[in-house]
């Protein structure tokens, strides 16, 4: 499982691993993707997000980071955000909150995309 999701760059739906793997003859059943996938996530062995009412999964590095998302194509950029990690401090300090945590995922185009479509 692990192998069929570090193969992908974007973000994928267990439906689509799922058929992914099926095509290249795995008996794995959908049932079990789901599982598989949603323990990766749960473990920090994968992300997730979810976008338009579906989860979607990628393979990551265990650090944290964050990720910029084209919403054409699924192209996925794993960044770091200092400012990013320094305003959660100051916002959860702010406020008396410990032990803070945050997700965040820019959403926008890439430069294939936005070419195709000028």
């Amino acid at each position: 499982m692990q192998e069929a999701l570090e193969a992908t760059a974007e973000f994928v739906s267990a439906q689509t691993l799922h058929a992914r793997m099926r095509d290249t003859g795995s008996p794995i059943g959908l049932t079990t993707v789901y599982r598989a996938l949603a323990t990766l996530a749960e473990h920090g062995d994968a992300d997730s997000l979810q976008s338009e009412g579906e989860q979607l999964y990628r393979a990551c590095s265990p650090k944290h980071h964050h990720h910029l998302i084209c919403r054409s194509c699924g192209l996925t950029v794993e960044i770091e955000a200092k400012v990013v990690e320094q305003w959660a401090r100051e916002v959860a300090s702010e406020h008396r909150f410990t032990d803070a945590s945050h997700v965040v995922d820019v959403f926008g185009v890439c430069v294939a995309c936005r070419r195709k479509a000028e």
